[in-house]
């Protein structure tokens, strides 16, 4: 990353004056401004109505008529030659930016955020990155209007970077999915339209308390800004938790790349008519037994989006998913219970994971560890963060998991199962600066634990 001298506040170019969102109750008028302003509506469509996608008569694949946006395949994984399942998933080889300009007001790191619509949100609009595109949208494959702001992040005379990685997202839905992740900070003066507003970056925080608004890209982008730019609390700019935390990074490093080499999984892309047990009707795809999630078409009329009207298909799960992370203050210091759980749709096959994560039909009572059963079920530890969020509105519909961070005392075990490890929240701060090490279900939460630690 090359190292660049920022300017003071005083030589910062400030915004204008209602740019700026400084509480709750601003943000809430805008918020309730940009509801009244938008026009969205998805409708559910045959499959017959979902023109220019459309079935591949040899391998049965749903695909765009361009080749490019993202395609529905089969994806089937073995172990020790043994076929475990095969299922749909969404093959989407792009790698989308994701991104979120800052710039410095009266001391406070403001973030640029966006009111965006999403097909598959269950409300509509939620609190997005300045910048959310795939390649696709930011070439403009689709004809649509250009996409704002993306020369501060891919111009020769972008802002200071801040972040700059690829992560990965859901290894469940998705074949080997990755998008760049960056933050860039700013200077000078940036035109901001309605649809934008300058957050202060501890308000955005407190805004993830609140149930559906700050969405998935959002937030797996909040989870990569330096602990020092996040303004936050002593315990995470300490340089001695280093030393006081219960492993040394080396040997979380070493513990991961273990468990990547030892999981014996392959996984590789079929037609989707290839995949056993599914049916297909003219309107959905669905699972045998109703319980993880259904391919479905949605017809799209969006009043402020680059393209006004289209049609896609939409991953629809079977109910919310629960993702926890165990809280523990270990020597003085905030560590984190994560797992190494692998996922077929994972490029490494396993990232550090929350504590506990299950997917939409998986029982809560089927947690093997008791004490982690007890924490699924709600009847362990102390509730830090509890809140419903949604996943990716561009791909998937209503779909939502619940995530908590639960504190537990110090009766709780320190020792832990091999494929568990107590992990500093510094340290996995320092990990989000690589790809591949923490998954998105994790990422999400270490942008809620900013609310609460």
């Amino acid at each position: 990353m090359t190292e660049r001298t920022r300017r003071s506040p005083d030589e910062v170019v400030r915004p204008v004056r209602n740019e700026v969102l400084a509480d709750t109750e601003e943000f809430q008028r805008w918020w309730a401004q940009r509801h009244r302003s938008g026009t969205f509506e998805v409708t559910r469509v045959p499959f017959a109505d979902l023109d220019p996608w459309s079935f591949d008569p040899t391998t049965g694949n749903l695909s765009h008529a361009s080749g490019r946006f993202f395609t529905i395949e089969g994806l089937q994984a073995e172990t020790g030659g043994v076929a475990l399942r095969t299922q749909p998933v969404i093959n989407q080889p792009e790698i989308g930016l994701l991104g979120i300009v800052v710039k410095t007001i009266d001391g406070v790191l403001h973030c640029l955020m966006q009111a965006k619509m999403e097909p598959g949100n269950i409300n509509t609009l939620q609190l997005s990155p300045t910048v959310q595109a795939t390649r696709s949208n930011y070439t403009q494959v689709h004809r649509g209007h250009r996409t704002r702001y993306l020369e501060h992040f891919l111009g020769a005379d972008r802002g200071e970077v801040l972040v700059d990685v690829i992560q990965s997202e859901q290894g469940s839905w998705y074949w080997r999915k990755r998008n760049r992740n960056m933050v860039v900070h700013v200077a000078g003066e940036v035109p901001v339209t309605d649809d934008y507003r300058w957050i202060p970056l501890p308000l955005v925080y407190d805004l993830l308390r609140i149930d559906n608004l700050v969405n998935m890209d959002a937030r797996t982008v909040l989870s990569c800004i330096p602990p020092g730019d996040a303004i936050a609390p002593h315990d995470h700019d300490d340089d001695r938790d280093d030393d006081r935390a219960l492993h040394g990074l080396g040997e979380i490093l070493s513990w991961l790349i273990e468990a990547k080499t030892r999981c014996d999984w392959s996984t590789r892309l079929v037609p989707l008519r290839d995949v056993s047990g599914w049916r297909r009707t003219e309107d959905e795809i669905a699972d045998p037994d109703g319980r993880h999630f259904r391919i479905i078409g949605v017809r799209v009329a969006a009043g402020n989006r680059e393209v006004t009207t289209w049609r896609q298909p939409l991953l629809a799960p079977h109910g919310p998913g629960l993702a926890a992370f165990v809280l523990s203050r270990i020597n003085g210091v905030p560590h984190l219970l994560v797992q190494a759980r692998p996922e077929i749709g994972l490029l490494d096959m396993v990232e550090m994971g929350p504590t506990v994560q299950l997917l939409p039909g998986e029982d809560p009572s089927s947690v093997g560890h008791p004490l982690l059963k007890e924490i699924a079920l709600g009847g362990l530890g102390r509730p830090r963060y509890d809140a419903m969020l949604s996943e990716e509105g561009g791909r998937f519909y209503h779909a939502m998991t619940r995530y908590q961070v639960i504190e537990v005392g110090e009766d709780f075990p320190v020792d832990v199962a091999d494929n568990f490890r107590w992990v500093s929240l510094r340290q996995l701060m320092t990990l989000l600066r690589h790809g591949h090490y923490v998954n998105i279900e994790a990422r999400t939460l270490l942008a809620c634990a900013q609310a609460v630690l």
